[in-house]
């Protein structure tokens, strides 16, 4: 018979399908079984239309590998393609028969029909040098034969074949420096394929499997001895996890599944599995994993759930579906609603993904509160792996979120020294207070020893202890909290003071006035200012910031790439007007303004150890304390 020739149109779309349309060339795999599955699919609504006497279990996909003449056969007993059929669907590209069976079929509205738009078959062309389908459609007598080795045309004639139902015959490319097909001939490759994009076909995906079983053997102490024997597998599991009532999945199937999916030896600290209709319907079924992968804080992590239609993934990793701030989460949506490109590969239009993706959000915030008011325990374990990818939600995106994760905030208390929400801080504090304070630092023992903690805590007020880079950003970014303002307990302006207080030290600093300038100078561009305080007991000195940049801040940012060193906060020096240290002052100032000058340095550089900063001239404070020391 004479070769017919594809259109000019259907050349060119071949041509793109084979080169551009599909990123990787292992999905033809997915794309064949999804067209098998239609034609199950149209068969069994037939059948039912028909009252006809069968059971779903009659139908089924299998998958024949031959090594030796390099094909692979995908099998089905569906509905089958007539002579006309193969013209019109194979014939002319990106013609859908699944589509045009739906349309003609109103009461078909339940049927899921995944092939829409008539090119994943040609999909194959991208390791296939030759196609041959065999079918015979439902009701028909004679079976027909579809053949093409891609752009040159194809052939259809008559063929012998008993039964309804289709064989598609892809003949393997020959391999090349840079492309392996011979890959796609391993029985492990065909597994591992079917288990990542098809595990949820509704029919059973059959193939013959080489199994290891052993001999028997007699003697119980000889070696074990093995022989390989063929066995039909059914590769699928067919029915996704995610459509089975919540009542009917026992935990450890939960943990089972998520440990086989996302390869974690432990179970998920939280499982959100939920069915959703309205304007887009989809399933979910996310985790929550006790603690973050190895990679997680490195810029190879890739975020994102996997996406299906109808049990066939479409992506493995849909970054779109999740936040960054809930990054974390590990899972999958399933929903038949979603419009698809021509590959299947991505969506058309993100409209509906991005409608899903805000109730994703709205889910996984919400079981995150109900695990925080009735789980304090596991919320509390889920915080110390994942509470700063929570912070950091608050910071990024110019506090975009900050409402959506304000409450799912908790940090170490000066309060018994346990984790406390703000909203619990908040219903503790004293009468009249209108401050949040709070303290940052390497670690809650290295807080606690500011002498700031001390001063804070003897005027009977609570701190909330942060240890991570970037809280104090994420804290400026919310400027309060149900009203209450935060504030640093190493600000300059701290406030703690009553008005008489406050007169008396301000009187003070004015009467010392040129002392303090004196010091200041010595210290050049070191600090901002030299003053007196009231607010430390036991300690001599401290240091505070003023304005928005606080010391833990430019700390931070000096660890960043590319930090000119032009972020500085404004650094205050304070001395406590009541200790013994300023007797020495008031004398050096007296007596020897030069030994002052050094005395004032090896103060400045106290503060900065017991404020937790760097010396940037250790030689000259070793120097200056062993002055000091013989002195």
């Amino acid at each position: 018979m004479a070769k017919k020739q594809f259109k000019a149109e259907s050349k060119k779309l071949l041509d793109m399908m084979i080169n551009s349309i599909y990123t990787h060339k292992e999905i033809f795999l997915r794309e064949l079984i999804s067209n098998a599955s239609d034609a199950l699919d149209k068969l069994y609504f037939k059948k039912m239309a028909e009252h006809s006497d069968f059971t779903k279990s009659d139908f089924y996909i299998e998958i024949q590998v031959d090594k030796e003449n390099k094909t692979i056969k995908i099998i089905d007993n569906g509905i089958g393609m007539s002579k006309d059929d193969l013209e019109n669907n194979l014939g002319v590209i990106a013609k859908s028969g699944s589509l045009d069976f739906k349309k003609q079929n109103e009461d078909a509205e339940d049927i899921d029909v995944i092939g829409q738009f008539g090119v994943g078959f040609y999909s194959a062309f991208m390791v296939a040098k030759k196609i041959t389908v065999e079918s015979k459609a439902y009701a028909y007598e004679t079976a027909y034969k579809w053949v093409s080795s891609g752009v040159d045309g194809y052939t259809i004639t008559e063929c012998e074949k008993a039964s309804t139902g289709t064989i598609v015959t892809i003949e393997i490319k020959d391999d090349t420096e840079n492309e392996k097909y011979s890959e796609f001939l391993e029985e492990y490759k065909i597994k591992a394929l079917v288990k990542k994009y098809s595990d949820y076909i509704r029919y059973p995906i059959k193939m013959e499997v080489e199994v290891s079983v052993p001999i028997e053997n007699n003697d119980k102490d000889a070696k074990p001895k093995y022989e390989t024997k063929i066995e039909v597998q059914t590769l699928n599991s067919m029915v996704p996890l995610w459509h089975k009532n919540k009542n009917e999945i026992k935990d450890e199937e939960y943990e089972q599944f998520y440990k086989d999916r996302f390869h974690d030896y432990e179970a998920p600290i939280k499982v959100i599995h939920s069915k959703t209709e309205g304007q887009v319907s989809y399933d979910s079924l996310m985790f929550i994993p006790k603690r973050p992968p190895f990679d997680y804080y490195t810029k190879d992590y890739e975020k994102g759930l996997a996406l299906y239609t109808s049990g066939v993934m479409i992506m493995e990793k849909c970054k779109d579906l999740l936040p960054d701030h809930y990054s974390f989460v590990k899972g999958l949506v399933d929903s038949a609603d979603l419009s698809l490109n021509i590959s299947r590969e991505i969506l058309q239009h993100d409209h509906q993904l991005k409608i899903i993706a805000k109730a994703i959000e709205k889910k996984i915030t919400s079981e995150l509160k109900k695990m925080l008011s009735n789980e304090r325990e596991k919320y509390e374990e889920f915080f110390k792996a994942f509470g700063v990818q929570l912070k950091f939600g608050v910071y990024n995106e110019f506090g975009a979120n900050k409402d959506t994760l304000k409450d799912l905030l908790i940090y170490i208390s000066s309060n018994e020294e346990k984790y406390t929400t703000l909203s619990e801080y908040v219903m503790r504090m004293k009468d009249g207070q209108d401050t949040i304070y709070y303290a940052c630092g390497e670690s809650v023992e290295k807080i606690k020893l500011l002498p700031q903690t001390e001063a804070v805590k003897a005027k009977g007020y609570e701190i909330l202890y942060m240890t991570d880079n970037v809280d104090e950003f994420a804290v400026q970014m919310l400027m309060e909290f149900e009203g209450k303002k935060f504030k640093n307990i190493c600000d300059g302006n701290l406030d703690l003071d009553t008005d008489e207080e406050k007169e008396q030290i301000n009187k003070k600093n004015e009467e010392e006035k040129e002392k303090l300038e004196f010091m200041k100078e010595a210290l050049g561009d070191k600090v901002s200012q030299v003053k007196y305080t009231d607010k430390l007991t036991s300690s001599a000195v401290c240091l505070s910031s003023e304005g928005y940049l606080s010391m833990e801040m430019e700390k931070i940012l000096k660890q960043m790439p590319n930090n000119d060193g032009m972020m500085k906060a404004q650094i205050v020096l304070e001395i406590n007007s009541d200790h013994s240290v300023n007797e020495k002052i008031n004398k050096l100032y007296n007596d020897d303004k030069e030994t002052l000058k050094k005395f004032t340095k090896l103060l400045y550089y106290q503060a900065r150890l017991i404020s937790g900063l760097e010396i940037d001239n250790p030689q000259e404070f070793s120097n200056l304390i062993c002055e000091f020391a013989i002195d």
